[in-house]
């Protein structure tokens, strides 16, 4: 099952970032952040009020508040803080949930939860922010803004309208075009896109760490290369059993995202793993790099089968897209990004890419995140569907806010039940072709528009 390493069992089967032998692709968020606190493996047992499965934004969030609240908490994590897909996405804080516009999200959700969902997706690069600042956590953190450029003219004015709606709700779009988006992206490819001012970046690695240390000062208990390999009810109590000892707690929190395994008979099927890679540079020279991205905002496309990237504060560029999972359990699919990046950006021909990584995110069937409570004390939260940066830390608040006393019905998100994808394992097995067909769509679509 190659898309079953989860942060509760099988991880043994995905490369760590850190550990990655030289033959093999590197990150760079692995390369420059700075130490992790020294959290080892669960020595034996342990009673706490919450056991929080996954050590990546959605677990951490909700331990840090949590821990914040005098509540006794244990973080259980299979690889190391932030191992997953919170240590190896591309970084971009994005305010906007995916895919679903304004009247979409009605449809899905009802007008309650429209005016929720809206709110704290608009929000949540704010708070993401705020939540840095206040715990001073050194992450390259950066709210500079986002372009979400057009790649055709078909889809010009839907991108425009949804942004409009968007900004019914607060969102402070602008929409740019022409020479105004030339000058803000460094390049000629798009001639329209929508500026998003919330918006901005982070180095994701940094970002997990910096809030494990924040949840481990206020009291909670952190402990990494602990696989989960049973969940089980004991009366009124959860536990959770590693191979060293066991977690009993009232609550438990599974926050295992793209990583999700069947410790929850059913929750890997209401996800589609996808895998997101990424390349980047050393620092290149100020004439090579000079006109991209001068303003410092992120930019990511309107395809399919997206593009997204980054300029760092030390001229590095990042550049990301989708990748897919080999035979061998390894991330690849870094090749397309290089000629993708050096079609959008002339500048970067000739550039040595020495980085290049990936990991796996989950996509729902609805493509909205996902609240469950299957049963008495027992939470999920996951369901991104490329957003997580921002979302993921949401979501970890709401699901803490939740173990302290909130009402089910007062959550932003509404609590659904774990309902598996229609017809999931032909979507897994035609997934590959899927893809590259939309890229041929997206092919056909550019050079037209």
């Amino acid at each position: 099952m190659v898309y079953s390493g989860s942060n509760m069992i099988a991880f043994q089967h995905w490369t760590h970032p850190m550990e990655t032998p030289a033959h093999l692709p590197k990150s760079l968020w692995a390369a420059t952040a700075p130490e992790a606190i020294g959290a080892g493996a669960l020595p034996g047992d342990l009673d706490v009020d919450v056991t929080i499965v996954g050590a990546g934004f959605t677990g951490l969030r909700a331990a840090l508040v949590l821990a914040q609240a005098g509540t006794r908490v244990a973080v259980l994590e299979a690889g190391d803080i932030g191992w997953g897909a919170s240590g190896r996405n591309g970084g971009q804080v994005n305010p906007m949930l995916p895919f679903n516009g304004p009247d979409r999200l009605k449809s899905l959700v009802g007008p309650r939860y429209l005016d929720r969902l809206a709110e704290v997706s608009l929000n949540s690069a704010d708070e993401l922010f705020e939540l840095i600042r206040t715990h001073q956590i050194a992450c390259d953190a950066r709210q500079n803004g986002w372009l979400r450029v057009d790649h055709c003219r078909k889809v010009q004015a839907s991108s425009r309208a949804n942004a409009e709606r968007w900004n019914q709700f607060g969102a402070n779009m602008t929409y740019v075009s022409g020479s105004d988006l030339h000058a803000l992206t460094g390049s000629k490819i798009y001639h329209s896109g929508v500026l998003a001012p919330k918006g901005g970046a982070v180095q994701p690695l940094a970002l997990a760490r910096g809030v494990a240390r924040a949840a481990h000062n206020a009291g909670a208990q952190i402990f990494t290369h602990s696989p989960v390999t049973a969940l089980a009810q004991d009366r009124n109590r959860w536990v959770a059993t590693t191979r060293k000892g066991r977690v009993r707690s009232h609550w438990v929190i599974l926050a295992t995202n793209g990583y999700t395994g069947d410790l929850l008979p059913g929750l890997s099927q209401t996800i589609i793993p996808i895998c997101p890679v990424q390349i980047a540079t050393d620092p290149l020279p100020d004439e090579v790099i000079r006109e991209i991205l001068p303003k410092g905002q992120t930019i990511s496309d309107t395809r399919r089968v997206i593009m997204y990237a980054r300029r760092e504060p030390d001229n590095r560029m990042v550049f990301g897209g989708h990748g897919k999972m080999n035979r061998a359990g390894e991330i690849v699919g870094h090749d397309w990004l290089i000629k993708d990046a050096m079609r959008i950006f002339p500048q970067l021909r000739g550039v040595d890419w020495s980085y290049r990584w990936g990991g796996t995110i989950a996509i729902t069937q609805d493509r909205l995140p996902h609240l469950h409570e299957p049963k008495p004390g027992l939470l999920v939260g996951l369901g991104y569907n490329g957003r997580g940066v921002a979302m993921s830390h949401v979501m970890g608040r709401v699901l803490a806010e939740r173990v302290l006393g909130a009402a089910p019905d007062s959550l932003p998100f509404p609590v659904t039940p774990v309902r598996p994808i229609r017809f999931r394992g032909s979507q897994m097995l035609g997934k590959g072709l899927a893809i590259g067909w939309m890229k041929l769509l997206d092919r056909i679509e550019t050079a037209i528009g």
